[in-house]
């Protein structure tokens, strides 16, 4: 399945205690050695619609119209042909971390940001079946140029995330740019219905996840005295209330990573690190793509000027002009991406 491309699987352990975090790197002429992590294979979704509950469950591993073409690594013959506007927007030579990056946006923000110059990506997902076959794939798609490692990943978990990037920073230097894409949704639950643990679990995974990663990351960039970027993904629900579903959580876990990312701006400016967020609109992913949402999802694209779905493409030039120096004069922005949706 991966061709001529060759697998080495490793362990990196913590500094103390039994946890282990399972890591692969796809380079050339090594082995695939067994990871020991179990996950979850599907994706609950459950839509109330008349006073009836309706289930579905998606394959976690299902890509859909997700499948990815070939990636075009940005080599220094290419660079140097290029204008100094657009070189100023390539990150080439940069080291990337994307969380998330298995699947969805996370994996085609990977892409692209390979496709800019990034000359290591890293890909932290809490899905390890998933996020070895991505991995392999992608360091595949770039003609085996391009190390691409990928770390079993919990971002709640944070002596792993902080295991993690220090074996980041010993291999290939500290982070140039971390784009923090992990995150779940819950919707179509009334507040008055919301299960506690629920709520505590989503408001972990996507406002606190994004601290931890965005604090290990951060402090590794300090530490080298490098200028860095921080891109955290956001939500236009951070902003505005959506309709017709019921979601607080997840409109208060986006609020608060859009806040959250203004704090940090602030604070890490004077270390050379930007940070700001991407707040997506209605997006054509796998996880919106169950029958339960159909109705939704044609309320959402009547409610959308540009009368669609973001594909799951439409955030990789958003994302690589936030990383990159083109956008050396911004932090603490946050940028909403829908289409036109919160115009109205």
């Amino acid at each position: 399945m991966f061709g001529r491309v060759a697998i080495r699987a490793t362990r990196a352990t913590r500094a103390a205690g039994p946890s282990k975090v399972a890591r692969a790197a796809f380079t050339a002429g090594a082995k695939l050695r067994n990871i020991e992590i179990i996950s979850e294979k599907e994706v609950s979704a459950v839509s109330f619609d008349g006073g009836e509950a309706k289930s579905s469950t998606l394959k976690v591993g299902d890509k859909g119209e997700e499948d990815p073409a070939r990636v075009v690594p940005l080599t220094q013959e290419m660079y140097k042909k290029m204008t100094p506007t657009m070189q100023k927007g390539s990150i080439m030579g940069k080291v990337v971390i994307v969380t998330g990056g298995a699947r969805g946006l996370g994996n085609y923000m990977a892409r692209a940001c390979i496709e800019a110059g990034a000359k290591a990506m890293i890909i932290f997902d809490a899905n390890p079946d998933l996020g070895v076959e991505s991995a392999a794939e992608l360091h595949h798609a770039t003609n085996s140029k391009i190390p691409v490692e990928f770390f079993a990943i919990d971002v709640r978990d944070a002596s792993a995330i902080k295991n993690a990037v220090a074996a980041v920073v010993q291999k290939y230097g500290a982070p140039d740019v971390l784009i923090n894409s992990a995150g779940i949704a819950d919707s179509n639950i009334p507040a008055e219905k919301y299960d506690h643990d629920m709520w505590r679990r989503l408001i972990d995974i996507n406002l606190t996840g994004s601290f931890l990663v965005s604090q290990a990351v951060g402090k590794a960039m300090m530490e080298s005295k490098k200028a860095g970027s921080i891109v955290l993904v956001a939500s236009m629900s951070g902003s505005i209330v959506n309709y017709p579903q019921e979601q607080s959580c997840y409109n208060a876990s986006k609020a608060g990573v859009i806040q959250f990312g203004k704090s940090l701006a602030a604070e890490w400016a004077k270390y050379n690190i930007r940070v700001n967020c991407i707040s997506p609109g209605y997006m054509d992913t796998a996880l919106n793509n169950v029958p339960a949402l159909d109705k939704q999802k044609a309320i959402w694209k009547s409610l959308t000027p540009q009368q669609r779905l973001g594909a799951v493409n439409d955030l990789n030039g958003l994302a690589v002009f936030l990383a990159s120096d083109s956008s050396a004069f911004m932090t603490g922005s946050n940028v909403i991406i829908d289409g036109g949706y919160s115009l109205y």
